[in-house]
């Protein structure tokens, strides 16, 4: 079965989850980094590479979905979500993992049926969609909902297409 690495990057907290492909879908972790506000910004970088490298390395991820960067206000903030993503990114890219990424919109609209969801909407839905009893952490939750978008457009006919027509021109 596939197997689906959903992260969510954040300069203090980066969320992942796991999902297994099936029918059911079935969540096989799912979790957060949290990293100390009082660390300089490098050591931080460094336990979210090393901390997603771990997560690999125990569950095996065949595929692996992070959120795209959006636009902050404050570029600052968006300097150091940028810094989280490629460190998340680094230790995917290690382990030699095909990766996705997707909008935050995108993949609102997957999960919830509306690109401007909030937080609470996901966590709601993410908890329906893989029939668990309690909602994940918050961080957790935006990341199976990444895996869950993922997921869901590969199951989608044009997806499938496009994959088989790729398969054909090879």
């Amino acid at each position: 079965m596939t197997r689906i690495l959903g992260i969510d990057p954040g300069s203090r907290v980066t969320g992942y989850g796991i999902i297994e492909l099936g029918e059911p879908l079935r969540l096989i972790a799912e979790g957060t980094l949290r990293l100390a506000r009082t660390a300089p910004l490098a050591e931080r970088l460094g336990a979210i590479h090393r901390g997603i490298g771990e997560v690999i390395a125990l569950h095996h991820p065949d595929e692996v979905v992070l959120e795209r960067v959006f636009v902050h206000r404050n570029a600052d903030t968006a300097l150091k979500l940028g810094h989280a993503r490629g460190a998340a990114l680094t230790a995917c890219v290690g382990a030699v993992l095909p990766i996705a990424e997707y909008a935050p919109a995108q993949i609102k609209q997957a999960i919830v049926g509306r690109g401007r969801a909030d937080k609470q909407q996901i966590g709601y839905m993410v908890r329906v969609l893989l029939g668990l009893r309690t909602q994940p952490a918050e961080d957790a939750a935006d990341a199976l909902a990444v895996a869950l978008c993922h997921a869901h457009h590969r199951r989608s006919p044009i997806a499938q297409a496009a994959a088989a027509s790729a398969g054909s021109n090879r």
